[in-house]
């Protein structure tokens, strides 16, 4: 797999890549139709903030499986184009958040303290020690503006240092905030109120673009304002005017709107604002940390495994994933003969699972459902855009769960329905790695679910087996399985072949014309190919 890095990451990221036998091409200059051209064969982009990566990006990279961010910020790259066309975004905010959390501390100090003016003052060869009077961060209270990853980590720190936690995050519980020693409040206006330092820790998103503008610097009056998450979140024109007019005492930022910084911003003419140009996750550890996390995400993609940290696909604590990896594909195989089997436009799909497995996270089981579902239909879907595309479709996606099962430890049921009419298909696995579809319409039959499968509903008389069986072999189609079921004797029975080759249309015709035959439907399954040149 051709791997395509346009932005800078550590050598141990790439070294891993290649350690597993992927091919690694560097281009740090490329962008704009080079850089169409350049991901056109690429398989996995990786990515820190330079480069865009736009809807154009994800249409010429028809074989693209996953844009990894050597970072946490992914403002840069259009995830909304990316789930469309079943790529996988990836990010890696684990690696740099210490170093994020411990930059932040110290623009805390440096602010408070007046640290980078004293410094430069003395510099310039003045002893200005009577000019600066610092604030004491003990017993101060700190406004956590966002309790994500880095919000929890500065916490931990400031805590210990003796400040007071007060915490604005819509996301969190009072229960999550309460385990930092945090009081969480629902006003963001109430937390900057409360605050005598506010830190940032928000994403840049619709939601959080200027949130933090005048009316919420007048909030501060006389504290400090730190943001070393995303430029843009903070009106900077506004911060460096509450600065200036002694509305804020001082500010600390590590990130701007517009990087790098323009001369004329209003920031640098402010004594009391300090800057930093986007320094949080410049160490070395963190630099070789993202690189190595980014590098793991692609590998993982590749292999077909959960991407942890996906931004757009269902993920799986990588700790329950053993459990339940063996049911997504059977999820995804009886979505397949389940839509496969049903005649008309998909109105709705229910996903149930019974027994041991309704007690896991099975999101990504049912993402793997929709995927069987669609697939038949040729649209262009994974696990990542299968969601996605039931939504826009209109298309009712359920799913339920009980710890009651009759007859096996679990099972996933898919249920497809057209408006009028519905079809379910269960499967379940035996031994615990063999997979098998075990009700189809409510017929119980014991198929093994593998490329090419014949579906025939007949009514159950003498003969009527024997007779599919010679039209089959009269067109050289051989049955490799038979699993066959009914509901009851002189009603109508329900029979699955597994065979070796496709069914031709006269084969189908052949049987149809026989009146003891209801209806019947190939199945087109993984290893059919392999099946058929065997």
């Amino acid at each position: 797999m051709k791997v395509l890095v346009t932005d800078p990451i550590a050598d141990p990221g790439l070294e891993r890549l290649r350690e597993a036998g992927h091919e690694v091409e560097t281009d740090y200059d490329v962008e704009g139709e080079a850089l169409l051209d350049a991901v056109r064969d690429a398989n996995a982009l990786i990515v820190r903030s330079g480069t865009a990566v736009t809807e154009a990006v994800f249409e010429a990279a028809s074989e693209l499986v996953i844009v990894g961010r050597a970072g946490i910020g992914v403002d840069n790259i259009d995830i909304d184009a990316a789930t469309d066309h079943g790529v996988i975004v990836a990010n890696a905010p684990e690696g740099n958040v210490r170093a994020a959390a411990e930059h932040t501390v110290a623009m805390t100090f440096a602010v408070a303290r007046s640290i980078p003016q004293a410094h430069g003052r003395l510099k310039d060869g003045e002893w200005a020690k009577g000019e600066f009077l610092g604030t004491e961060l003990n017993n101060k209270t700190l406004g956590i503006v966002g309790l994500g990853r880095v919000g929890q980590e500065v916490a931990k720190r400031l805590d210990s240092l003796g400040m007071d936690l007060v915490v604005y995050d819509p996301y969190i519980s009072e229960e999550r905030a309460a385990q930092f020693g945090a009081d969480l409040v629902d006003d963001l206006h109430e937390t900057l109120s409360r605050a005598d330092v506010a830190t940032v820790h928000t994403p840049l998103l619709p939601e959080t673009e200027g949130m933090i503008g005048e009316d919420e610097l007048a909030q501060l009056e006389g504290g400090y304002l730190i943001n070393c998450a995303r430029g843009g979140i903070v009106d900077e024109d506004a911060l460096a005017a509450a600065v200036d007019d002694g509305v804020v005492a001082g500010a600390a930022l590590d990130s701007f709107a517009e990087e790098p910084l323009p001369d004329d911003s209003p920031l640098l003419d402010v004594e009391d604002v300090v800057v930093t140009p986007h320094l949080g996750a410049s160490t070395e550890a963190a630099q070789e940390n993202v690189a190595v996390d980014t590098a793991e995400a692609v590998i993982a993609a590749f292999n077909g495994e959960p991407v942890l940290t996906a931004l757009n696909a269902p993920s799986v604590d990588e700790t329950a994933f053993p459990r339940i990896e063996p049911y997504i594909a059977v999820a995804e195989t009886a979505g397949k003969v389940a839509a496969q089997l049903l005649d008309g436009r998909i109105t709705g799909v229910e996903v149930t699972y019974e027994g041991d497995i309704a007690a896991e996270d099975v999101e990504l089981v049912t993402a793997s459902a929709l995927k069987g579902v669609f697939e038949p239909l040729e649209w262009q879907v994974n696990a990542v855009n299968a969601p996605r595309l039931a939504e826009e479709r209109g298309i009712e996606v359920t799913e339920s769960k009980t710890r009651q099962t009759e007859d096996f430890q679990s099972i996933v049921r898919v249920s497809v329905h057209n408006g009028d009419d519905s079809i379910a298909v269960e499967g379940t696995l035996f031994a615990g790695e063999d997979p098998r579809i075990v009700r189809i319409d409510g017929f119980r039959v014991d198929a093994v679910p593998y490329g090419h499968m014949l579906v025939a509903r007949n009514t159950d008389e003498p003969g009527v087996i024997g007779l599919i069986g010679t039209v089959l072999g009269d067109h050289d189609v051989n049955i490799a399985g038979m699993f066959n079921g009914r509901e009851t004797q002189g009603g109508q029975a329900l029979t699955v072949y597994n065979l070796d080759h496709p069914v031709p249309e006269a084969a189908i015709e052949a049987l149809l014309a026989d009146d003891r035959i209801v209806e019947v439907t190939e199945i087109t399954l993984d290893g059919a190919d392999e099946r058929q040149a065997e």
